[in-house]
């Protein structure tokens, strides 16, 4: 059974940053793709970054630049470091995966795990 539990959320001012980590168990990392997405109140889920098994990735526009995604096969964890945050990545942040991918490296949404999400608040 898959399991993704992400950590390292918390809260910031504008201009700091964080790392969000995500331990999978019951999945390898060799197939597939995973990403990190996030919800604000009020809005629709949204994919902010993205790789797959050969490490290449994606972003949304609103992070590049600022964000970086990265995996460790060994540790099978997914990293998600956050620079110069804004107060619009306020958000809960999730975690999730996929034997298949689609479009820019996301987790395929026909069959995607998902961890329980992280909550990131960024003040002004």
């Amino acid at each position: 059974q898959v399991q993704l539990v992400e950590s390292g959320g918390g809260s910031v001012q504008a201009g700091g940053s964080l790392r969000l980590s995500c331990a999978a168990s019951g999945y390898i990392f060799t197939n597939g793709c995973m990403g990190w997405f996030r919800q604000a109140p009020g809005k629709q889920r949204e994919g902010v970054a993205a790789a797959d098994s050969f490490g290449r990735t994606s972003y949304a526009d609103s992070v590049k630049g600022r964000f970086t995604i990265s995996q460790d096969n060994a540790k099978n964890t997914l990293y998600l470091q956050m620079n110069s945050l804004k107060p619009e990545d306020t958000a809960m942040y999730y975690c999730a995966a996929s034997p298949h991918c689609s479009s820019a490296y996301f987790p395929a949404p026909g069959l995607r795990y998902w961890g329980q999400g992280t909550q990131v608040t960024v003040s002004s």
